[in-house]
């Protein structure tokens, strides 16, 4: 396996996209994300990360002397959005699609990209899901060409109750409230799984409507009802922010264990109440050394701020694209995507947070799982606040790592 270190690039100056000659047909990416509407806020943070790996990897040469193209298409929110955008990004030559804004969107497009290889052999696409984490997108609809560089369900609640239970402050009394959808479920099955770990018991579980609902103070007033010491939750986007809103309005003082309170936005709606809150994320600098203090530093001066949420492990995913890159010759001019897909499978990347690489029997990306809490001593603060989040266990890749789920059937060409 061949190793690549994301923050060698760092060196290098961030380059837009530029011509040169040409020796092969450029490498087309896409990204497929909601880019409008009330999940907009979301969909761009997906885009400012796959912008910042593309410019990194134009930086260190592209691929075969040209450099990548980025095409942007807005999947306005949806999956009936995201089908249409595909459409067009295959017509317009793209080889890679990146999403990772809902795992509805990410089935819609892990379908069509399966279907549209097995009608189109030779003229393959890769989807990069870089976000969508539930268990069905490496389980029943696992594919050669669909890689996740991000978590899922298992691995998140498990670190995070292995983590909370460590700290002493995980109680024995435990909320379910999560998204009526794959991911949602997964994560109150994961609650619910992990009980026995924690040593807790779940007092109660609601699913409820995804992106929908205004006003959650009724939901908090059930939490707050049920007596429980933590509230566990994979929430995310408005769902999660208008939670700790109402959360804060209501002064609730039941825990939350999180999987995205690293969203923009949450610590400002919650407060002061976010204190002593957790969550179980891809990245935070204050864990990962004099590395992630200089990614961080290299990624404000691109973007014009920290990576938040999910942009490292996006940033990780566009590393792993250009080590894979490096080992993939062209053919008749072009990319063959299923030697590249076949190398992206091998890629391993060296990260602030520890070693990433890809597992073959699914394609879920190994990466380490860092549990943080929220304080007002957190070196980095966020959400213009006087909060952040301190590193409380850091779980290296093979730690985090659950096994891979018998339902996946991995096919591979040839």
């Amino acid at each position: 396996m061949n190793r690549t270190h994301l923050f060698a690039w760092i060196a290098s100056p961030t380059l837009l996209l530029a011509s040169a000659p040409a020796t092969a047909a450029p490498v087309k990416v896409a990204v497929i994300e909601s880019l409008s509407g009330p999940q907009a806020a979301t969909g761009q943070i997906y885009r400012n990360a796959v912008r910042y790996g593309i410019e990194k990897i134009n930086a260190a040469g592209g691929w075969n002397g040209e450099k990548l193209v980025l095409a942007e298409y807005d999947n306005q929110g949806g999956p009936t959005g995201a089908a249409d955008k595909l459409k067009a990004a295959i017509a317009d030559g793209v080889q890679i699609i990146v999403q990772g804004a809902s795992s509805a969107v990410a089935g819609q497009i892990t379908e069509d990209v399966r279907k549209h290889n097995l009608r189109n052999p030779g003229k393959e696409i890769v989807f990069l899901n870089v976000g969508a984490e539930a268990l069905e997108l490496t389980g029943e609809k696992c594919h050669f060409y669909h890689f996740r560089f991000a978590g899922n369900s298992a691995v998140r609640t498990r670190a995070l109750v292995l983590a909370m239970k460590q700290a002493g402050v995980l109680g024995t009394k435990v909320y379910s409230i999560n998204q009526n959808y794959a991911w949602g479920q997964d994560m109150e099955k994961a609650i619910v799984e992990n009980a026995a770990t924690g040593g807790y018991q779940v007092v109660e579980k609601t699913l409820h409507d995804v992106n929908k609902i205004q006003d959650f103070s009724p939901y908090v007033a059930k939490i707050a009802a049920s007596k429980a010491d933590t509230a566990l939750t994979g929430n995310w986007s408005n769902d999660l922010l208008l939670l700790m809103k109402a959360s804060k309005a209501a002064g609730l003082k039941t825990r939350f264990g999180t999987t995205y309170l690293d969203q923009p936005g949450n610590l400002a709606n919650a407060g002061d109440l976010a204190l002593g809150h957790f969550v179980a994320q891809t990245f935070n600098a204050d864990a990962g050394g004099a590395d992630a203090v200089r990614f961080m530093a290299d990624y404000k001066a691109a973007t014009g701020h920290n990576p938040v949420f999910v942009e490292a492990h996006t940033v990780n995913a566009m590393a792993a694209v250009g080590d894979a890159l490096k080992r993939v010759k062209p053919e008749s001019g072009a990319l063959n995507v299923a030697a590249f897909a076949k190398a992206l499978e091998n890629a391993k990347v060296k990260t602030p947070m520890g070693d990433l690489s890809i597992r073959a029997a699914d394609h879920q990306a190994l990466i380490p799982i860092v549990v943080s809490t929220v304080t007002q001593d957190a070196r980095v603060k966020v959400d213009e606040t006087d909060m952040g989040f301190k590193p409380v266990k850091l779980f290296t890749a093979d730690e985090a790592a659950t096994p891979p789920q018998a339902t996946c059937k991995m096919q591979r060409p040839g």
